[in-house]
């Protein structure tokens, strides 16, 4: 019995250690995806702000500019893509709206992204936009991917619809959260204008080629990112934009049309990190406890397996020879 018992219990340790690497390396990746109908919201404020005043065309101190920022996962167009891509894509339609203190639209830039569940990778397809401007990304813009790593990334730039590595800075703490911090800085570009913007009579999106007047932007990006999901926890910029040239400026060279250091409102802040908490549970539990809990189960089963087998091998003691009764005279 003891070493019937020592098989099935090496059996069940090298089930276990097989196990381990199995769900680690061959059925996380393949588990783990951002689900395609994810809706997110983000608050985040400049406090106080320089905005341009276009009724005025002079650049005011305000006290606060609000961007409001809605992704929403879109997912029709993500089985649509699927069904000729071959694998899980998701889709997010998102918003960037501007508004200053009160209320009122500075500006509005829809864009598509469309990319990889598992990875985050981009994947290219009809519908990929900014500002309904077809563009063809490289790297990540919003998300890093599961278990990110130590080092710079491609970062994709909306304004200026290009890519350029976001640096990896350090590991920092941030709300409790072991988190992994990146910078990005954007030089002096010049870049479209929104097609939606608050001036009156003109069309945006001609409004360069009518005054000569061009967009210019400039930012610093920060990102605190937790390791785990690839999720940012919180996210700052340093953001400056100046019209230049041209008629619309009555002869100026250049006047600042927004500069802001921009933060995500606190609530927000709060949210983000509860919600990135519960989910990065769930990845360890699949990348670290499990995995080693199963490399421990199937090593005690194992030790247990070979104690029993050493026991059935031990020979056993003679059993002591019995004495003759003693017979009645």
């Amino acid at each position: 019995m003891r070493r019937r018992a020592g098989l099935v219990l090496l059996a069940l340790a090298v089930f276990f250690a097989a196990l381990s690497p199995l769900l680690r390396w061959y059925a996380f990746p393949r588990l783990a995806k951002v689900p395609p109908g994810q809706y997110q919201e983000m608050v985040l404020e400049a406090k106080p702000a320089t905005l341009l005043d276009y009724g005025s065309l002079q650049a005011k101190e305000v006290e606060k500019v609000t961007i409001v920022q809605t992704l929403k996962g879109n997912v029709e167009e993500s089985e649509r893509i699927e069904r000729s891509a071959g694998r899980d894509v998701v889709v997010w339609d998102s918003l960037s709206y501007v508004q200053g203190p009160d209320g009122a639209m500075v500006s509005a830039i829809p864009e598509r992204y469309i990319f990889d569940a598992h990875s985050q990778a981009p994947v290219h397809a009809t519908g990929e936009a900014v500002d309904g401007e077809a563009v063809r990304r490289e790297g990540i813009e919003f998300k890093w991917p599961f278990l990110t790593e130590k080092r710079d990334y491609e970062y994709f730039d909306a304004q200026t619809r290009t890519s350029a590595p976001i640096h990896f800075k350090g590991t920092r703490t941030f709300r409790g959260l072991d988190v992994y911090y990146f910078e990005q800085t954007i030089p002096w570009t010049k870049v479209p204008y929104p097609k939606k913007m608050p001036i009156p009579g003109v069309d945006a999106s001609t409004l360069e080629k009518q005054t000569g007047t061009s967009r210019w932007y400039t930012t610093k990006r920060m990102f605190w990112v937790d390791p785990v999901t690839g999720a940012p926890v919180n996210g700052e910029e340093i953001h400056q934009e100046e019209l230049r040239g041209g008629t619309l400026l009555g002869g100026r060279e250049k006047v600042t049309a927004f500069s802001g250091h921009v933060k995500m409102r606190p609530d927000y802040v709060d949210h983000t990190v509860a919600l990135v908490t519960s989910q990065r549970r769930l990845v360890l539990l699949m990348t670290s406890y499990l995995p080693w809990g199963f490399l421990v189960l199937g090593g005690g089963l194992l030790a247990l397996a070979l104690v029993l087998e050493a026991r059935s091998r031990r020979p056993r003691e003679p059993s002591a020879e019995r004495e003759p009764e003693a017979v009645g005279a």
